[in-house]
């Protein structure tokens, strides 16, 4: 199993989307606080369906306490600031997957303490900024999933 850890999620339809996303996927969410909105909100609900009562969805004060209580074997931080592909890494039960927050993605000084192997991007044409934040885990849990050969779906 892998886990999707969102660093400070903004917008409540993306974390509905990736809800619903994790629950198909077999993948645990975890959400770094803070978050933009309440986890009661309309619109998460809205985009996460009745998806809820099927994900494991855990929240944490801080990335420290994530990973002080769940202990992945890796942390695979993604960004646009990455030169490494997230096609170019091997990915393993129990690895992390940590996406920023929509606005501004993962603060440098937490990229700058992860190893380079550690940071993945997802291509864009020249000029692109970024690809929504529920796109971008979604194309990294089923490139994470598939080389898993697609245990446990059907």
């Amino acid at each position: 199993m892998f886990h999707v850890v969102l660093y400070q999620p903004e917008i409540p339809p993306n974390t509905g989307n990736i809800m619903r996303l994790c629950a198909n996927t077999g993948v645990r969410l975890h959400l770094i606080e803070p978050l933009g909105f309440r986890l009661e909100d309309k619109e998460l609900r809205r985009a996460g369906l009745d998806y809820r009562e099927w994900v494991d969805v855990k929240t944490h004060a801080s990335l420290e306490a994530f990973l002080e209580s769940t202990k992945p074997l890796r942390l695979l931080a993604f960004t646009t600031r990455a030169t490494r592909l997230y096609t170019e890494t091997e990915y393993r039960e129990n690895d992390a997957l940590l996406f920023g927050p929509e606005t501004r993605g993962l603060p440098q000084d937490l990229l700058d303490s992860l190893p380079d192997k550690h940071k993945l991007r997802l291509p864009l044409r020249p000029g692109n900024r970024s690809l929504n934040l529920s796109n971008t885990v979604a194309v990294a849990v089923y490139e994470a999933w598939r080389q898993q050969g697609f245990s446990g779906g059907k």
